[in-house]
């Protein structure tokens, strides 16, 4: 008799899943000031709103800084630009990660160089990325991925003795410090988004921040059609630099007011998340080749978009995490998925080689063909890191059936 859901067994949950946290978080005094904006027609071109925020969230993550934008894949493109990252030249990014990542390196005309990744934190490894490194190369791009943050100290450090700029890809770590510092401050620039998944949600924005004033005043104008910050509406006084090709990619007052009204209670969700790690991980230290994303090696606070589980050795030979999911599923998870897999082989990702290279990128490959995630809504559920690890039991249980079910989709 099927012991599994997904073969007709009994789902362990039902419909007793742990109330998943609903997203974006809704507040009834944000409620209120988005009223007050709305009437006040104030909601673009440097309002009061988008400017209170920036300040806020540079505060929230130790910058002077802030450049608010309308979603965290132009924020790259416009960091980019502004490090003046054009044809010709080469930035490298991890392996795994969203093809935003990726892309906005083509949309300023570079050449992107994949690297290999860490089989622990899944982010950017520092020796690939000194691997690749050639003459041509302008810039990195670590990405702080699901639940963890890129080595910064070692990949800062690389960076510096070949001159090359760092630009933190924060889209994933709204409210993670590393070494009691916020991520997006040790870069040259920190870019982030604000989709409406994310663990600061606006639905759709992002934001650069930096501690560089030549480098904010650039992001303001290459986002801004070429205004410079203290310019009126129809006032422009100072041209942007020459051949400083700059867009209309303005946020807007609204969502500047409902990001801010979240900012107060990122670090307490974070914490959730946090007990959420730590529980999974001590509850499940018993299933044989089941291993957890680790957090940043000086992160002293995590941020959590995600967290990887990853599934090795010889028990899960033969079953791909698309029928671990599905099994979950079956059983009554919802907010679990599998990760992005490698940016070259994304469906979204349609560029050919001739604007892309990449060395052997194994580990990548590895952590993609057997890792899963837990989203941060499950993870700040109550009761749900009991669960899932109730769940990763039972699938390792009966593993074997697992393993007969998955023979019959290939």
């Amino acid at each position: 008799m099927a012991k599994l859901a997904i073969n007709g067994g009994t789902p362990l949950l039902g419909e007793n899943e742990a109330k998943v946290t609903p997203w974006p978080p809704l507040s009834a005094e944000t409620e209120a000031k988005l009223i007050e904006v709305y009437r006040s027609r104030k909601w673009s071109f440097n309002s009061e709103s988008e400017q209170a925020f920036e300040n806020a969230y540079c505060a929230f993550h130790d910058t002077k800084y802030g450049v608010m934008m309308s979603n965290g894949t132009v924020t790259l493109e416009c960091a980019l630009a502004a490090l003046g990252v054009g044809p010709g030249d080469e930035v490298i990014v991890p392996a795994l990660t969203w093809p935003a990542t990726a892309m906005a390196v083509r949309y300023v005309g570079g050449t992107i160089v994949f690297a290999d990744i860490e089989k622990d934190t899944l982010c950017l490894d520092p020796a690939a990325f000194e691997a690749a490194i050639t003459p041509r190369t302008k810039a990195v791009i670590p990405v702080h991925l699901y639940g963890s943050i890129a080595d910064l100290d070692k990949i800062i450090a690389i960076a510096d003795k070949h001159g090359i700029a760092v630009l933190e890809d924060c889209a994933h770590m709204q409210g993670g410090k590393w070494n009691g510092r916020g991520v997006g401050s040790w870069g040259k620039i920190g870019s982030f988004s604000f989709q409406q998944s994310k663990t600061l949600s606006g639905g759709e924005s992002g934001i650069c921040i930096t501690n560089d004033p030549e480098l904010a005043d650039l992001m303001y104008r290459l986002k801004h059609i070429g205004y410079s910050r203290n310019d009126a509406q129809g006032g422009a006084k100072t041209p942007p630099p020459t051949d400083l090709c700059c867009h209309n990619y303005r946020g807007l007052a609204l969502q500047a007011v409902i990001m801010q009204g979240q900012i107060a209670g990122v670090p307490a969700y974070l914490a959730e998340c946090a007990k959420f790690a730590k529980t999974t991980e001590e509850a499940c230290k018993d299933i044989e080749g089941v291993t957890f994303q680790k957090p940043g090696r000086l992160a002293t606070r995590q941020g959590y978009y995600a967290r990887g589980i990853t599934f090795g050795g010889d028990m899960w030979k033969g079953v791909k995490p698309k029928y671990i999911l599905a099994a979950l599923k079956a059983e009554g998870f919802k907010s679990i998925a599998g990760t992005y897999g490698r940016v070259r082989k994304h469906m979204l990702f349609n560029l050919s080689e001739k604007y892309w290279r990449t060395a052997a990128d194994p580990v990548a490959e590895q952590v993609c063909a057997s890792t899963i995630v837990t989203m941060h809504m499950l993870m700040s559920a109550p009761g749900a890191a009991e669960q899932v690890a109730d769940g990763l039991h039972k699938i390792a249980a009966n593993i074997g059936e697992l393993r007969d079910y998955a023979k019959t989709q290939e």
